[in-house]
């Protein structure tokens, strides 16, 4: 019969597997601080600057309400000066003939005259 290897009276030394060096930089809690600090102040730079984006645009939306007023008057008068400059080459392609029609059978102020009137006293009724 033969005799079969059995392990030594006590057990085999423990085998060595891991490595015994030292752990390198700080602690994970340490980087974890760090990078909320730095988050922190990101979210507070962008905050701040979506404030001052907000105020800018409220302030260019006042100026250009304010300068309505002054554009509708450039407006107005490049339409005035137009105006006329149309009725003078009109003056200057016709003549002294510039009636629309050829015959007085159609008064064309006849009908405008009267929608003023009426659009007032529906104004004045509504209001």
């Amino acid at each position: 019969m033969s005799s079969q290897d059995l392990p030594p009276a006590g057990g085999y030394e423990p085998v060595q597997y891991k490595r015994n060096i030292p752990a390198r930089g700080f602690r994970p809690s340490y980087y974890l601080f760090a990078v909320g600090v730095i988050m922190t102040y990101g979210f507070y730079k962008v905050g701040k600057g979506i404030r001052e984006q907000n105020e800018l645009a409220r302030e260019k939306m006042w100026s250009r309400i304010h300068l309505i007023p002054l554009l509708q008057a450039e407006e107005d008068r490049d339409l005035v000066r137009r105006h006329y400059a149309d009725k003078a080459r009109e003056k200057a392609l016709l003549g002294s003939e510039t009636r629309v029609y050829n015959s007085d059978r159609y008064v064309l102020g006849s009908q405008i005259r009267s929608i003023p009137v009426a659009l007032g006293a529906l104004l004045y009724v509504l209001l």
